[in-house]
């Protein structure tokens, strides 16, 4: 199908008018794959220093046992905010993720598997930025408590601390990896599905790769399919 005095088909037109419109970019495919790390490893330090203000302490006691041993516990529902911390932080990490991921698509003259490895690189940068800041921000808020040195004796067996909250559900490496690697597999799931929408092979990105035209066979070579082929008779008796 054609448009006006343009011979061309309408998706070469459309391919065309968008290349036009697309410039060169200024910075190389790397340089830009090296500015979504960058700026998701810092996006993530300040998610660490917001996570440290929001994420609440955990009032804790220790007691000493008729035995001399120290034993450790929490008060009432105390022990929900040590998975608070967590949940907070995988929040925190989902939300960078989503606006990243909606952000470098926009990006467009970049489209391609090279800024979607900068941007899973990238949110596996800020997971470890933000669990690290978030970490030593919050001990520097609410100090590191020893449970060792605290002040127990047989006339005062209890003492009350307070606890830095903690950025992972856990101490196993398992639940380390999976919570620097989850964001990762959302910013790749939400790029996947604006790759999903967008119509053009190239993604729009540059430099445009002109589609294929669609080629139609010969009429001759239609005629010929369309010939049914002779059946010989078969030979009386």
């Amino acid at each position: 199908m054609t448009d006006g005095g343009d011979e061309r088909p309408r998706e070469e037109q459309n391919f065309a008018q968008s290349a036009e419109t697309l410039e060169p970019p200024k910075l190389s495919h790397r340089a830009a794959a090296l500015r979504v790390v960058v700026g998701l490893a810092l996006t993530g330090a300040l998610g660490g220093v917001l996570w440290a203000f929001l994420a609440p302490p955990v009032d804790a006691v220790v007691a000493l046992t008729k035995k001399g041993q120290r034993i450790h516990g929490y008060f009432g529902d105390e022990s929900d905010r040590v998975f608070l911390g967590g949940t907070l932080a995988v929040g925190l990490l989902s939300v960078i993720a989503v606006v990243a991921a909606t952000l470098v698509w926009q990006w467009r003259a970049h489209r391609g598997p090279v800024l979607a490895g900068a941007l899973a690189l990238g949110n596996v940068a800020a997971a470890g930025a933000l669990t690290g800041v978030g970490a030593v921000v919050a001990h520097w808020r609410y100090g590191t408590p020893d449970l060792a040195g605290a002040p127990l004796s047989p006339e005062h067996r209890v003492g009350y601390l307070v606890e830095a909250p903690p950025v992972f559900f856990g101490h196993s490496p398992w639940v380390i990896a999976a919570t620097l690697i989850f964001p990762a597999g959302i910013a790749a799931l939400v790029y996947l599905f604006c790759t999903l929408a967008t119509k053009r092979d190239d993604l729009g990105a540059w430099p445009p790769v002109e589609p294929a035209p669609a080629r139609l066979p010969a009429a001759g070579a239609v005629a010929a399919t369309d010939v049914q082929p002779e059946v010989p008779a078969e030979p009386s008796c």
